[in-house]
C-alpha cells in the first residue's frame, strides 16, 4: 500500500487537475452503475502500481477509499471504468494472442516431424535415413537462405506489388525487428519445401535435393507468398488464403509434380507389358505405423498451422472446429469409397485423406462454417483418391507418398472453396475488396466476385510455380544431376549417400536391401553402364576382382553318359539389389521358373569400411538372395554366363553358383516326371 501511495503522489503532480473527476461525479452521472464500476475496479486499481505489471504501461488507477480517478499515461485524459476495463482487456488480449502466435509457430515446426514420419513410413526401409536427413535439412538450409534473402522478398517494402525489397534488418536493426513474424513465416516456408521431398523420394540425389530446397525457400515461396501475405497485388485485390492452401500446399504440390515428372518413376513402379500397356506395380511402404504417427502429428500441428493467426477467442474456436471437421469427414468419405471400390477400406489412403481434408480447409478455415467445412471434407476425401489414381494410371508419374494428390489438388480445391463457402456470419469475418466492400462466397449471396479473385490467384500462383520449378529442375538435371544412379537406387540411398548400412541397425537387418556391405557411392554403377564404358577408349579403374573371382562357380554335376540332355539344379546366391537384373537375364534366355528365397550369409567380405558416428561397422551377417533354377532344355553353360553378366560389378562377393544333378522331377498336379514335369507338353514339343 505504501508503494501504491508513493506512486499516486508522484503521478498526481503531473496530472492536470482540471481533467480529474472525482468518484461523486461518476456516481451522479451513472447512478447505481457508478457504484458497481467502482467496486469492480478495486482489484484493477491495486495492480498497475506495481511496476513491471503489464497494465502499468497502459493506465494508472488512482484509488481513494471514497474516490476513483483514472488517467492514461500520455495526455492525462480521464476514462471511466468501462473504458479502463476495455483497455485492460485489449492489452491482455494482445499479449495472449502474441504468445499464442509463437506457440502456433512451434506447432508448425513440429509438423516437420510429422512429414518425416509420413514419408519414411510410406517408403522403403533402405531409404529411411536419407528421408530423415532431407526433412532435417529442409528446415536448416531454409533458415539460412530465409535470413539472407527470403524474408526480405516476402515482407520487405513492396515493389510494384510483385516482390518485397530484400534487406538485412535482422542484422542492422535487431532491436526493432519483427522477430515473431520472422519465425512464424520461416516454419511455413520449411513446410513448402518438405512437401516436394515426398513425391521425389527414393531416387533423388541428396546434393540436388539440398539445392532445390534452398531455391524454394529463398526465392519461389517468398515471391508468391508476398503477393497474398506481404502486401502484394493479390492481397490488395481481395484474394484470401488464410493459412496457405495456395501459397504453401498448392505451391509445394506443383513443385512436387514437376520434379517427379522430370525425375521419372522408381525402378519397378511401371512395367510395359507385351501388348504395350503400362502396368502399375505397388511398392508398399515399410512401416505403416510410422506413417500413421506422422499423420496424427501433422493433424495436431495443423491447429497451430490454421489457428496461429487468429486474433479472438471466437475466431480461434471457429477455426479449430473447421480444422477438425473437414479432415474427419474426408477420412470417412475415403474409407467408404475405398471399401466400395476395392472391397476393403484402404489404410494408407485414409491417412492421405486426413491430410487432404486438412489441406482443403487451410485457406477457408476462418471464413467457412461447419456445413462448408463438411462439404470441403467430402470433396477432399474423393479428390485424393482420384489424384492417386490419375497420377498412376494416366500420367504415369510416381509419387510414393501421395504428395501431389494431397497438397496440389486439395490446395487448389481449398483456394476455390473460399469463393464458394465464405460466410459473413463467421466470427472475425473481414473479407473485403480494395474499396472496403464486403465479399462473400457464391453460396452465401456473394456472387462471383470472390470466386473470380480466388480463381485468378490460383492461376497466377500456379503459373509462376510451374515455370520457376521447371527452370530449377532442368538446370539441376543438366549440371550436377537430379537422379541417383540405377545401382544407388536399388541398393538404397542410406548406404550410397550417407554410408548408413541400415536405419534400424540390428533391429531388422534383413528387412532392407541397403545391407549390402562393401558397396560405396563410387562402386554404384549399373551393369549396363559398366559394359558401355568397356567400349570406350577412356582409361578405366581396374576392378577389384575378375568375373570368376567375383562370381564363383562350384560344379558338382556329372556329365550325361550318353550325351543326352539331363536335369540340373543351379543354385545362385547373390546380393539383393541384383535380383531384378538376374530375373530379367534369365527371362532373356528362356528360363521359365525361378525359386527365390531371402537368406542371411555369415562371413567376412572384402570391401570398403563403413562408419557409424565415427566408429567402424563390422557386419558379418549379410542379407542375400538364393535363387534355384531347374533346367533341362536350356544349357547350363548359358545360364551360368547370363548369371555372371547380370551379377558382376567388379567387387568381391558378387555371388556364388552351385550346380547339382537332379535325380528326377515330379509335377504334383499331373503326375508328370522328368522333362515334362518342367515344361508343359505342348510347349516342350514346340521347342
Amino acid at each position: 500500500m505504501a508503494k501504491i501511495y508513493k506512486n499516486f503522489r508522484s503521478y498526481k503532480k503531473v496530472v492536470d487537475k482540471g481533467r480529474i473527476k472525482d468518484y461523486n461525479s461518476i456516481v451522479n452521472s451513472k447512478g447505481a452503475a457508478g457504484y458497481k464500476s467502482a467496486a469492480l475496479f478495486w482489484f484493477i486499481a491495486l495492480i498497475p502500481y506495481t511496476k513491471g505489471c503489464m497494465m502499468y504501461r497502459i493506465m494508472r488507477c488512482i484509488v481513494h477509499p471514497f474516490k476513483i480517478y483514472a488517467v492514461i499515461n500520455q495526455g492525462g485524459i480521464f476514462m471511466d471504468s468501462q473504458t479502463i476495463l476495455q483497455q485492460a482487456l485489449d492489452e491482455t488480449n494482445g499479449l495472449v494472442f502474441g504468445v499464442w502466435f509463437l506457440i502456433g509457430a512451434a506447432l508448425v515446426f513440429f509438423m516437420q516431424a510429422g512429414f518425416a514420419m509420413v514419408e519414411t513410413g510410406f517408403t522403403r526401409a533402405k531409404n529411411a535415413g536419407n528421408i530423415i536427413m532431407k526433412n532435417l535439412m529442409d528446415f536448416c538450409i531454409g533458415t539460412v537462405v530465409f535470413i539472407l534473402i527470403g524474408f526480405g522478398l516476402l515482407f520487405g517494402e513492396d515493389l510494384i506489388g510483385i516482390i518485397g525489397q530484400p534487406g538485412f534488418d535482422i542484422f542492422t536493426s535487431y532491436g526493432s525487428f519483427d522477430w515473431s513474424n520472422f519465425v512464424f513465416n520461416l516454419v511455413f516456408c520449411a513446410t513448402t519445401a518438405t512437401i516436394v521431398s515426398g513425391a521425389m523420394a527414393e531416387r533423388t540425389k541428396f546434393l540436388s535435393y539440398c539445392v532445390y530446397s534452398a531455391v524454394i525457400s529463398a526465392v519461389v515461396y517468398p515471391i508468391e507468398a508476398h503477393w497474398g501475405w506481404g502486401g502484394g497485388w493479390l492481397s490488395q485485390w481481395g484474394f484470401h488464403d488464410f493459412a496457405g492452401s495456395a501459397h504453401i500446399h498448392m505451391v509445394g504440390g506443383i513443385a512436387a509434380l514437376v520434379g517427379a515428372a522430370i525425375l521419372g518413376p522408381r525402378i519397378g513402379k511401371f512395367h510395359k507389358t507385351k501388348d504395350g500397356e503400362i502396368k502399375v506395380n505397388a511398392i508398399p511402404g515399410h512401416n505403416l505405423t510410422i506413417g500413421a504417427l506422422g499423420c496424427f502429428i501433422l493433424w495436431f500441428g495443423w491447429y497451430g498451422f490454421n489457428g496461429a493467426a487468429c486474433t479472438s477467442i471466437d475466431q480461434l474456436g471457429s477455426v479449430f472446429l473447421t480444422t477438425t471437421v473437414a479432415p474427419a469427414i474426408a477420412t470417412v468419405t475415403c474409407m467408404i469409397f475405398t471399401w466400395l471400390k476395392y472391397g476393403k477400406p484402404d489404410v494408407s489412403m485414409c491417412l492421405n485423406a486426413s491430410l487432404a481434408g486438412l489441406v482443403g480447409i487451410t485457406a477457408p478455415c476462418d471464413v467457412t462454417d461447419c456445413l462448408g467445412a463438411s462439404i470441403v471434407g467430402i470433396v477432399s476425401g474423393l479428390l485424393v483418391c482420384f489424384g492417386v489414381w490419375f497420377l498412376d494410371y494416366k500420367l504415369h508419374i510416381d509419387d510414393p507418398v501421395g504428395a501431389v494428390a494431397v497438397h496440389m489438388m486439395n490446395g487448389i480445391w481449398g483456394t476455390i472453396a473460399v469463393g464458394l463457402f465464405a460466410n459473413p456470419e463467421v466470427p472475425g469475418y473481414s473479407l473485403a475488396d480494395q474499396n472496403g466492400d464486403q465479399l462473400a462466397g457464391l453460396f452465401y449471396g456473394g456472387g462471383f466476385g470472390l470466386l473470380g479473385r480466388q480463381l485468378t490467384g490460383f492461376v497466377c500462383i500456379a503459373t509462376f510455380t510451374v515455370i520457376s520449378m521447371i527452370i530449377v529442375f532442368q538446370v539441376i538435371k543438366h549440371t550436377i544431376g537430379l537422379r541417383a544412379s540405377e545401382q544407388e537406387e536399388i541398393i538404397g540411398l542410406d548406404v550410397t549417400e550417407h554410408g548408413l548400412i541400415s536405419s534400424y541397425a540390428d533391429f531388422a537387418p534383413a528387412l532392407t536391401d541397403a545391407g549390402m556391405y562393401g558397396y560405396t557411392k563410387d562402386d554404384a554403377k549399373s551393369v549396363e553402364k559398366v559394359e558401355k564404358k568397356k567400349d570406350t577408349k577412356k582409361t578405366e579403374k581396374k576392378p577389384a576382382a575378375t568375373v570368376d573371382e567375383a562370381v564363383e562357380v562350384k560344379n558338382y554335376s556329372t556329365p550325361s553318359p550318353d550325351g543326352a540332355t539331363k536335369l540340373t539344379n543351379i543354385v545362385v546366391i547373390f546380393k539383393q539389389q541384383k535380383l531384378q537384373q538376374f530375373i530379367e537375364a534369365m527371362e532373356r534366355i528362356d528360363v521359365k521358373g525361378i525359386t527365390v528365397t531371402n537368406v542371411l550369409g555369415c562371413g567376412m567380405q572384402n570391401g570398403q569400411t563403413n562408419y557409424y558416428r565415427g566408429a567402424a561397422v563390422e557386419m558379418n551377417l549379410l542379407p542375400k538372395v538364393k535363387a534355384e533354377i531347374a533346367v533341362c532344355a536350356v544349357p547350363v553353360d548359358k545360364v551360368v554366363a547370363a548369371a555372371k553378366a547380370a551379377l558382376y560389378t567388379g567387387n568381391y562377393g558378387d555371388g556364388k553358383m552351385f550346380i547339382y544333378d537332379i535325380e528326377n522331377v515330379i509335377k504334383i498336379r499331373t503326375g508328370e516326371e522328368g522333362y515334362n514335369a518342367l515344361h508343359d507338353s505342348a510347349e516342350w514339343e514346340k521347342a
